[in-house]
């Protein structure tokens, strides 16, 4: 599971590869790490990482989590490519806007290359996951500027396929 973390302005992504307790996982282009986790109530974390032992307490906010380890407040906001976003879609009207897989799969077809003209709804790359055919489509009207993926190719979720203005 690929997600996108946003803290004081930065971005990171997190790529996590085995889940509970024994968690392997990536930060960005860092290599793999593995962590065991343990909930001994609920919002409090005690996390086992290269030998040393972090307590961390987590929160959910309106504006995302707030995480306190060891005294270190930080706010955050997780994102996964899968769900849909109000934030997402708002910023989406405008300007250049990204198309993700919203899961792992196999590029069956491309239907648009860059320059082409799109309407909204418009169909845009089409993608198998699970046997079942899923077509990514314009969320408004646009241009193409980009289309990184080709039929054949094996996706991630978030990874991007095409980019639209």
């Amino acid at each position: 599971m690929k997600l996108t973390l946003h803290s004081g302005g930065g971005e990171q992504s997190i790529e996590i590869q085995a889940a509970a307790p024994s968690y392997r996982f990536r930060l960005g282009d860092a290599p793999e790490r593995d962590a065991n986790v343990e909930i001994p109530e609920a919002g409090v974390y005690s996390v086992l990482l290269e030998g040393r032992v972090y307590d961390a307490r987590v929160e959910e906010t309106p504006a995302g989590l707030v995480v306190v380890i060891d005294g270190y407040r930080f706010e955050m906001e997780v994102r996964d490519p899968r769900r849909w976003n109000r934030k997402d879609a708002a910023r989406g009207s405008e300007g250049v806007q990204t198309v993700a897989a919203p899961m792992p799969g196999k590029v069956v077809r491309v239907l648009v290359a860059p320059g082409d003209t799109v309407a909204a709804g418009q169909g845009l790359v089409v993608v198998e996951a699970m046997k079942m055919q899923n077509e990514m489509k314009a969320s408004r009207a646009g241009r193409i500027l980009s289309v990184t993926v080709k039929e054949g190719a094996t996706v991630a979720a978030g990874e991007v396929l095409a980019t639209m203005e």
